[in-house]
């Protein structure tokens, strides 16, 4: 039986280049359950969130492009849940920097094959 562990990571975007916010851990799937994103400057935003499969070669998928986040305020992006294996990356750019906040909320379970 697998062992989990819940658990988040969390990014404020200060640049509008290409920010890493979580990578499974090798020998393990995540389960993320919300991945919110909150604008805090008082000016709508977009942010574009994409997952990396480093053995893709690497390949990079999209989840969102150039989403719309209102000014102050919070987005929840995921309407079910986002299932990812080990050593995918989650990815997530600003359109703008320093207006976002990101909080990914997941649980981790390490399998021990890989």
């Amino acid at each position: 039986m697998p062992e989990f562990r819940y658990t988040n990571a969390k990014a404020d975007l200060t640049g509008t280049s290409l920010t890493t916010v979580y990578t499974v851990p090798a020998k393990s799937y995540a389960i993320v359950h919300s991945i919110l994103v909150s604008e805090d400057s008082g000016n709508a935003d977009t942010i574009t969130v994409s997952i990396t499969d480093a053995e893709s070669s690497p390949a990079t998928f999209s989840l969102f492009k150039t989403k719309s986040i209102s000014a102050n305020g919070t987005s929840e992006l995921l309407t079910n849940e986002l299932v990812l294996k080990a050593s995918e990356i989650l990815k997530f750019q600003a359109a703008t920097a320093n207006r976002l906040h990101v909080v990914v909320s997941l649980q981790e379970y390490y399998t021990g094959i890989g």
